[in-house]
């Protein structure tokens, strides 16, 4: 067997072998639903500087936050993510700029400002900060389930399994009341949050689960894709 032969079936050995421990079986209408029929939504949510507060604005934060622990019956998962912050995009807005601009003062201010940039990420890598807040639905609770039954579970291939569109509706419409009870209780806070939509899950979690592949294999909008029959 040739050399490059091995290669892919070493590949494709490994990137099975992957995907047969994924717990996830779909991503539709802005939801993560999961292989064991529970759903997910995933908010991305602000940040505040909390030492820039005074005692009192402490307080009252830390008072709203206690009062939003105790106001949710369910589990929620609060993730905080960093990673190195890709300014391609952001740099080849500036070039664009720079060619278009008209007045030579500008240009070369620009010009000059890409530079510093460059000279500043060569120096040290820039972070980027994100933070998520995962909210569950699960119509069945794990306690119904044996412990054998649950401990094998983690040892099952993830089985695609196309949920009914009858019955995602309906927990779908259950899943959002607790997002919007998150966010309410969020903005008591003073947190911004957002809902996550179905191209931005697909990122976060290609990101998430390939960090170094993600920086130079960009996804392509789900819109644009073409589906062949």
């Amino acid at each position: 067997m040739s050399s490059d032969k091995k290669q892919k079936l070493a590949r494709k050995h490994i990137s099975t072998t992957t995907q047969q421990f994924l717990d996830i079986s779909e991503i539709k209408e802005d939801v993560v639903v999961m292989r064991d029929g529970t759903l997910r939504a995933i908010l991305l949510v602000s940040s505040i500087n909390f030492s820039l507060k005074n005692e009192d604005e402490q307080n009252a934060t830390i008072s709203a936050y206690v009062g939003f622990l105790n106001s949710v019956e369910f589990p929620i998962q609060i993730v905080i993510q960093s990673r190195e912050l890709n300014i391609e995009r952001y740099l080849k807005e500036l070039e664009e700029k720079e060619k278009e601009q008209t007045n030579e003062l500008l240009k070369m201010q620009t010009s000059e400002y890409i530079q510093y940039i460059n000279e500043l990420v060569s120096i040290s890598s820039i972070m980027n900060k994100r933070f998520y807040v995962a909210i569950p639905y699960n119509p069945l609770t794990d306690n119904q389930k044996s412990f054998v039954n649950r401990f094998s579970e983690l040892f099952k291939p993830a089985i695609i399994i196309r949920m009914k569109e009858k019955k995602f509706k309906k927990r779908k419409v259950k899943m959002m009341t607790r997002v919007t009870r998150v966010q309410n209780g969020l903005g008591s806070i003073g947190l911004h949050s957002v809902q996550l939509d179905t191209q931005s899950l697909i990122e976060l979690y290609y990101n998430s689960y390939n960090p170094e592949t993600s920086k130079n294999q960009k996804l392509v909008d789900i819109n644009q894709l073409k589906v062949v029959k």
